[in-house]
C-alpha cells in the first residue's frame, strides 16, 4: 500500500499567499482585494510586491464583490479574498447578480471555511457554502486538501476564464501532496486502488480518509480512494468507475451533508449508477466553538467516522 508523507504541517491559507505571490510575479493581469484581513489571508508579500495592485475594502465585503465584478472590464484577474462566512453567506446577492449571471472572471478566495475555524464558533464556522456556490451557473468550486494543492489550485484557477470559488482553511494540516504536482480543474485524484469500497473525500477530510483506509486494510478491506479537489465541475467518470468496481461509497467532507460534496456524488451515482452510500459530513447542523481537533471530533468529520461509516455501508452492498 503506497505511503503518503506529511512533510510537515502547513495552513492552506498560507499555501494561497504563497500562489498568490507567484501570480504577482508572472501575470501582470492579477490583482487582489481584501476586506480588512490581509494577515488572516496571507497576502502581506503580493502587497509587499504589488502595492498598486492591492485594493483594501475594509469591511465592506459586497462592495468588495462589486469593485472585483467591474475590474475584470478591463482586463484584470481579481482575487478577492476573506473568511469563508463573508465570501458567501454575507454576499450572496453580489455574487449572484454582478459576478455569476454575467459570468465575471472574478476568482473568490475563501479561508478559514468549515469547523476547523475553531474558537470563533459557529457565526464564523460556515457549513453550507459549497452548496451555495455549486448552485450558481458557470461558478467553478475547489476545495484543497494541503498547502501544495492550495498554491497549485491559486496559480491554476488565473489561467480559468469564469468566476472560481476557492474554498481553504485555517489550521496546519498534514502536507503531502506533490510540491511540483499539476493542478487540473474537474481532474480528481486517485490515492489508492482497491475493490470493497469507494471513499470519496475533499478538503480536510482527504487526508483522513488516507489513515482510514491504512487501518482499514489492517482489517482486510480494501479502499478505493479518491481526492475531489473540484466539487464543480465534478469528475463524474472517477466516481462511476470506482463505484462500478466497489459496489458502495462513502463521502467525506468538513461541510454539511446537505448540498455538499456527498450530494453531488449522490445524484450522479442516481442517473448512472445506482449503489449504496454512506455520508461523513456535519448533519444538518451550525458548529460551536472549540479547537479543530475537538470540533471534527464532535461532529464525526475524522478517520474513525470514515472507518465507521464504511463498514455500515459494507453490510448494505
Amino acid at each position: 500500500m503506497k505511503t503518503y508523507i506529511d512533510t510537515g504541517k502547513k495552513d492552506t491559507r498560507s499555501g494561497f499567499g504563497e500562489g498568490l505571490t507567484e501570480l504577482g510575479r508572472t501575470n501582470p493581469n492579477v490583482v487582489a482585494l481584501c476586506a480588512d484581513l490581509i494577515g488572516s489571508l496571507k497576502m502581506q508579500d503580493f502587497i509587499d510586491e504589488n502595492p498598486e495592485r492591492f485594493f483594501q475594502t475594509g469591511i465592506a465585503e459586497a462592495n468588495m464583490m462589486g469593485m472585483a465584478a467591474g475590474l475584470t472590464i478591463g482586463g484584470k484577474i481579481p482575487f478577492a479574498g476573506t473568511f469563508a462566512n463573508f465570501a458567501t453567506g454575507r454576499v450572496y446577492d453580489q455574487i449572484r447578480q454582478s459576478i455569476a449571471y454575467s459570468g465575471k472572471n472574478v476568482k473568490i478566495c475563501a479561508s478559514h471555511s468549515g469547523v476547523t475555524l475553531g474558537e470563533d464558533g459557529a457565526t464564523h464556522q460556515i457549513l453550507e457554502d459549497i452548496g451555495l456556490m455549486k448552485m450558481l451557473p458557470g461558478m467553478t468550486v475547489i476545495n484543497t486538501c494541503d498547502f501544495n494543492q492550495t498554491k497549485a489550485a491559486t496559480i491554476a484557477i488565473a489561467e480559468h476564464d469564469g468566476p472560481v470559488y476557492l474554498r481553504f482553511g485555517r489550521p496546519k494540516v498534514a502536507n503531502f501532496t506533490a510540491e511540483d504536482q499539476k493542478f487540473e480543474i474537474g481532474k480528481a485524484v486517485h490515492l489508492y486502488e482497491g475493490r470493497d469500497v469507494t471513499i470519496i473525500a475533499t478538503g480536510h477530510l482527504v487526508w483522513e480518509a488516507i489513515q482510514a483506509a491504512q487501518k482499514l486494510s489492517e482489517k482486510g478491506i480494501s479502499a478505493d480512494v479518491i481526492n475531489i479537489h473540484t466539487i464543480k465541475p465534478l469528475d463524474e467518470k472517477a466516481i462511476i468507475d470506482s463505484v462500478k468496481k466497489t459496489g458502495c461509497v462513502v463521502t467525506a467532507e468538513e461541510h454539511n451533508f446537505l448540498g455538499g460534496l456527498g450530494e453531488s456524488v449522490a445524484r450522479t451515482l442516481a442517473e448512472h449508477n445506482p449503489a449504496p452510500q454512506e455520508f461523513v459530513a456535519t448533519q444538518d447542523t451550525f458548529g460551536e466553538s472549540g479547537t479543530p481537533d475537538q470540533l471534527m471530533e464532535k461532529y464525526g468529520l475524522n478517520a474513525e467516522a470514515i472507518i465507521k461509516a464504511t463498514e455500515k455501508v459494507l453490510k448494505r452492498k
